[in-house]
């Protein structure tokens, strides 16, 4: 979800005289325009959620420019709504004079197709979970289109996985239950045929099985038990074989998705911006869970303080490496700077728990107060116009 939208409602109606595809249309912006939002749509946001073919897309996007007014209007709605989609989520990633003037901008391109807000994250996703049931996309598409091409099995696959991921992960940030369940959609069976490999065998698909696999384990493991106030972990043993099992699979990531360090991830940056912006979420994600394990406690287990801090430092590491190399992104990014904020937190508390006059000259100790202070320095960078910001320096100043 997106960290920009702050309207009310998600469904603001615009188009107040009679509706249709024409008065949709009448409000599309130049294809000067349209043409920068959406390349930095597929610049931004694409890398995240890889499920647009772009080739496809593009060959589409151009024959509808080259269509007459009156030929528009009696076009594909479909279409029509997918570039608004990506005109709203494009806005939110370039520069507009005021917050406030992007926050409305993008809204007003969102509305055609109803973009859920921030405030009401949960509620909206699950409108979108329940429309990708309805059109069957939790389905095996072998099984339920088994005319369709290849292209059209793999699309569907790809746009299911970006549900049914989402839906994972904003669970864990907010401890209520997943909802994206019932499938028989296989991993196995999302092909990367028509993906060039950026390096070591990481290509967008590769990516896609990586967080599919993550999410399809913290489901259970994770979403489930939190969101009923139970243990994440029964026992010592039992977090020892669960954090076993989460390093299994970051192991079996291709390379370049596991090479998180300061200077490795500037380097990837520099031969692929879209490699870093997947290793960085990846990594954000893995180490947030590991995090969630270790600092579990309970009668029967006791929380791993120093493994917690170095797990929720790496996972703090990410956010902060994403806002230096990409500057403005990493506000926009709900779920990103959440849990950030989220990991912060977590360091704080533990410091706050566990005083001891002589960590004070320890590296983790000092380790731990400077992301807590790094943290509070970006929130602040947004708190003239964000009131969440604001709450959240004022929540994390009072552990400094």
């Amino acid at each position: 979800m997106s960290n920009l939208f702050k309207a009310e409602h998600p469904f603001s109606n615009y188009w107040t005289h009679q509706g249709g595809l024409a008065e949709v249309i009448g409000v599309l912006p130049s294809r000067e325009q349209a043409d920068i939002l959406v390349a930095k749509f597929f610049d931004a946001v694409d890398p995240v959620y890889p499920m647009i073919h772009r080739e496809t897309f593009e060959d589409d996007y151009a024959h509808f420019w080259s269509m007459n007014t009156q030929e528009r209007t009696t076009g594909n709605g479909s279409l029509v709504a997918l570039i608004f989609v990506m005109l709203a989520m494009g806005t939110q990633f370039v520069d507009l004079p005021s917050p406030e003037e992007k926050e409305q901008t993008a809204e007003f391109y969102s509305t055609p197709r109803g973009l859920a807000v921030k405030s009401n994250a949960w509620a909206f996703a699950g409108i979108l979970q329940r429309q990708a049931y309805a059109l069957g996309l939790n389905r095996d598409p072998s099984i339920v289109a088994p005319d369709a091409r290849p292209e059209e099995m793999q699309q569907r696959r790809k746009v299911w996985q970006a549900v049914f991921i989402q839906d994972a992960f904003l669970s864990v940030i907010i401890k209520l239950p997943p909802t994206v369940t019932h499938t028989d959609v296989r991993i196995a069976d999302l092909t990367d045929e028509e993906d060039a490999p950026f390096e070591h065998g990481a290509t967008d698909t590769s990516f896609i099985r990586s967080m599919w696999e993550l999410a399809s384990v913290v489901q259970g493991t994770i979403c489930t038990p939190r969101s009923l106030d139970r243990a994440i972990c029964q026992d010592s043993a039992d977090r020892t074989r669960l954090v076993a099992y989460f390093q299994k699979i970051y192991m079996s990531l291709p390379l370049p998705f596991r090479t998180f360090n300061e200077t490795a991830i500037c380097e990837l940056a520099r031969r692929s911006r879209r490699l870093a912006r997947q290793t960085l979420f990846l990594t954000s994600n893995y180490y947030h869970c590991l995090m969630l394990i270790y600092a579990d406690e309970h009668k029967s287990v006791a929380c791993d303080v120093k493994m917690t801090m170095e797990a929720a430092h790496k996972a703090i590491s990410s956010y902060f490496l994403f806002h230096t190399i990409f500057d403005g992104e990493a506000g926009v990014w709900f779920h990103f700077q959440h849990r950030a904020f989220l990991e912060a937190l977590v360091i704080a508390n533990l410091i706050k728990k566990n005083p001891n006059p002589e960590s004070n000259m320890d590296p983790m100790y000092l380790g731990a107060k400077t992301d807590i202070l790094k943290m509070v320095g970006i929130l602040q960078l947004c708190s003239a116009h964000d009131i969440v910001a604001r709450t959240r320096v004022g929540v994390l100043s009072d552990y400094l």
